[in-house]
């Protein structure tokens, strides 16, 4: 008989494409994976990897395998859903996933919405933008919250998409600069020629400021570029430069800047909760989508206040 955890193994092989990546993935060691492969392979009877010197790829079998495996390991989970939903209680760990500034955002709401469930533990972790819904599907998390510049998610059959809010950009300046005035009017192109701060070229909040710029003649080259969305906000609080950020991005509480709504319809992302179709209604999953719901209409309210703002 063929072990659930070996063919979740093999699936996220599949997803990887390398016994070290899936092992750095999984925490496993290397070598433990390149076992649990080939003894998957000894249940099935067949080659399901075919190994090189500095390579390993799924055969013809173990990519049939693969999609074997998915079906089976998603029918397993709504089983269990469908089990546990009748017991109506959450309980048990669930495991959620978010670009950092939703994790900064969203994790005081949810420690509060959530806490009731004493049952229930809450696991947040970060991840780089992109990242959330592969590991959703991996099984690595319950529910990813995710950020799209791009409106280019879609549902699958097996992954079920919620939209929660719509984050803009916003101007970010320092407390001196003379638009720090509300009674200042924004005008981007005169702003052209003023020291910018942005993430590292190719970050998606990098290239939404790079095409807001271009409407207005381009920005000068950005003199100073900084991982990390807190960064970048601590270093206007200190007058090196101004920016622009998601207006998510100010949750986590910077003193020290105003912030001047964007005129226009400004550049922005949607962002989206993601759970496996076959864990939807699993009690605790459930409850946790419901609480992500709740802290995004709080978080919504409070990016519709932010014109004017001196923080």
């Amino acid at each position: 008989m063929l072990d659930l955890r070996r063919l979740a193994l093999i699936c996220e092989f599949a997803r990887k494409g390398s016994i070290a990546a899936t092992a750095a993935s999984l925490g496993y060691s290397p070598s433990a994976v390149s076992q649990q492969l080939a003894a998957l392979e000894r249940e099935s009877g067949a080659t399901l990897i075919d190994r090189t010197a500095r390579s390993a790829e799924l055969t013809d079998a173990g990519r049939r395998l693969v999609e074997h495996a998915e079906r089976i390991l998603a029918m397993v989970e709504t089983a269990e859903s469908d089990l546990s939903a009748q017991a109506g209680t959450p309980s048990g760990r669930v495991t959620v996933t978010a670009f950092p500034t939703a994790a900064v955002a969203f994790a005081p709401a949810l420690a509060r919405l959530l806490r009731r469930h004493t049952a229930l533990t809450l696991r947040m972790a970060q991840g780089r933008s992109g990242r959330g819904a592969r590991e959703v599907q991996s099984g690595t998390a319950d529910l990813a919250v995710v950020d799209d510049w791009y409106g280019r998610m879609r549902e699958s059959e097996t992954m079920r998409i919620f939209p929660l809010l719509r984050d803009p950009l916003v101007l970010v300046v320092p407390r001196t600069h003379r638009l720090a005035s509300p009674d200042e009017p924004v005008d981007l192109a005169e702003l052209r020629d003023e020291p910018w701060m942005a993430t590292p070229d190719g970050e998606p909040s990098r290239m939404a400021v790079d095409r807001m710029m271009a409407e207005v003649g381009g920005a000068g080259p950005v003199p100073w570029e900084f991982e990390g969305l807190s960064t970048v906000l601590s270093l206007v609080a200190k007058g090196v430069g101004i920016a622009a950020v998601p207006a998510l991005a100010l949750a986590a509480g910077v003193r020290g800047i105003a912030v001047r709504e964007i005129p226009g319809t400004p550049a922005g992302r949607d962002v989206h909760a993601v759970v496996r179709a076959s864990s939807v209604h699993r009690p605790a999953v459930a409850v946790t989508l419901r609480a992500v719901h709740t802290a995004a209409r709080y978080l919504a309210a409070d990016l519709t206040a932010l014109e004017p703002a001196v923080r």
